[in-house]
């Protein structure tokens, strides 16, 4: 069954504006001119951050992945009230706890950088002055990106995104146990 990512893209609309803010946090974090920034909109892609081109490698790769980070740890942090609970005291919950992990799921699963972050970091790795050493860490990182962008065609996105909502409440449950 084939869904449009535009679809998709509204379903889970706070992720697209996180991952997006995550992008303008970085630029700004980097001291990267921003241009335009789209939170959301309905289209391909669904949101979007215009800057200028970072001088730096090491700016290339935090504006790119930063959206993992921010994501991930946000996402987490939504869904950790709600899905507590849940888990521990295998409650069905309500209404509050439905909508924190739909949130939490939603920011997380779109943590991955997209294919348009891999590529500008792809052509930073390439510049002529790029040292071997960073080349050599450049592109596995670059690999694991497309990785990610491309397994959200059989749902790798959203599989982390529950993965997220449900790993962080376990794992803190079994270190307060």
């Amino acid at each position: 069954m084939f869904i449009p990512g535009e679809f998709i893209a509204v379903l889970t609309f706070p992720g697209v504006i996180v991952h997006e803010f995550a992008h303008q946090l970085f630029c700004r974090f980097s001291r990267v001119a921003i241009a335009d920034v789209c939170y959301f909109r309905y289209g391909n892609p669904s949101g979007y951050v215009v800057h200028e081109t970072p001088r730096k490698l090491y700016q290339h790769i935090l504006i790119g992945i930063g959206p993992f980070f921010v994501n991930t740890i946000i996402g987490a942090l939504i869904t950790l009230p709600a899905a507590l609970p849940v888990i521990q005291f295998k409650s069905g919950g309500g209404l509050l706890d439905f909508f924190l992990i739909w949130l939490g799921v939603s920011i997380a699963m779109h943590s991955f950088p997209s294919i348009g972050d891999a590529q500008s970091i792809w052509q930073a790795v390439w510049r002529k002055e790029t040292p071997i050493f960073i080349k050599l860490i450049g592109v596995p990182v670059v690999g694991l990106i497309y990785c990610g962008a491309v397994g959200s065609v059989v749902w790798l996105d959203l599989f982390y995104g529950i993965g997220i909502a449900m790993l962080i409440p376990n794992l803190l449950i079994k270190m307060l146990a």
